[in-house]
């Protein structure tokens, strides 16, 4: 048997012993104190019945102050009962405050019952954001819409125009190029080639685009 299982049939076993002990505990005192036949038995299933309603009212988190009162009187109620059987009371001789005690009994039982069961839980409501009036809607200033800016922009500046090349010169360029490379194994760039051939800056970047 796997282990969890064991560990369940235990705990199975030890309530329905505890159950049935304090079952007996209570028909025990409620025949004592003058409860007969199935009166004396229902006191049990009644005690029990309202210590359950009150754990679950625990259980589900919702008006815990309710569920502890009625736990705690269910509670007191068994217990009670289980400590007066031990040899505490003379069940031959009940006083007359325990008799008072389980006759009155089953109209607190009802009561408890009633209110774990029926009583709504409370619940919070989200609040409502507060209604503007159409007045108030308007309030606003208007937005002034956007102005043209009377700064003039000044045009872009036009690209210089590109010098005529002579095809003479763009082929000297050429043979200079290949002898540079040839030298030093990179391409010529355009300063050691306007150095070379001795142009101004503009034709020498007009030349080095169509090598």
């Amino acid at each position: 048997m796997p282990a969890y299982l064991a560990r369940v049939d235990a705990v199975l076993v030890q309530a329905v012993i505890a159950a049935a002990l304090s079952f007996a505990h209570l028909h025990d005192i409620a025949v004592a104190a003058g409860q007969d036949g199935w009166k004396a038995w229902a006191y049990p299933v009644s005690v029990d019945l309202l210590l359950m309603a009150a754990w679950r009212r625990l259980r589900s988190g919702t008006d815990k102050r309710s569920g502890w009162c009625w736990f705690v009187i269910a509670l007191t109620a068994s217990l009670g009962a289980n400590v007066a059987t031990a040899g505490l009371l003379d069940l031959h001789a009940v006083p007359a405050w325990l008799r008072i005690l389980v006759a009155g009994w089953p109209a607190v039982a009802f009561l408890g019952g009633s209110l774990l069961a029926h009583s709504a839980p409370q619940q919070t409501t989200p609040e409502k954001a507060p209604e503007r009036k159409p007045e108030e809607l308007n309030t606003s200033a208007p937005v002034p819409p956007p102005t043209e800016s009377a700064t003039p922009t000044s045009p872009a500046p036009s690209a210089p125009p590109v010098p005529s090349v002579p095809a003479a010169l763009v082929h000297h360029a050429r043979q200079v190029a290949a002898d540079h490379h040839a030298r030093t194994g990179a391409p010529i760039d355009t300063t050691t080639l306007r150095a070379r051939l001795g142009i101004p800056a503009q034709l020498a970047e007009a030349i080095a685009a169509r090598l």
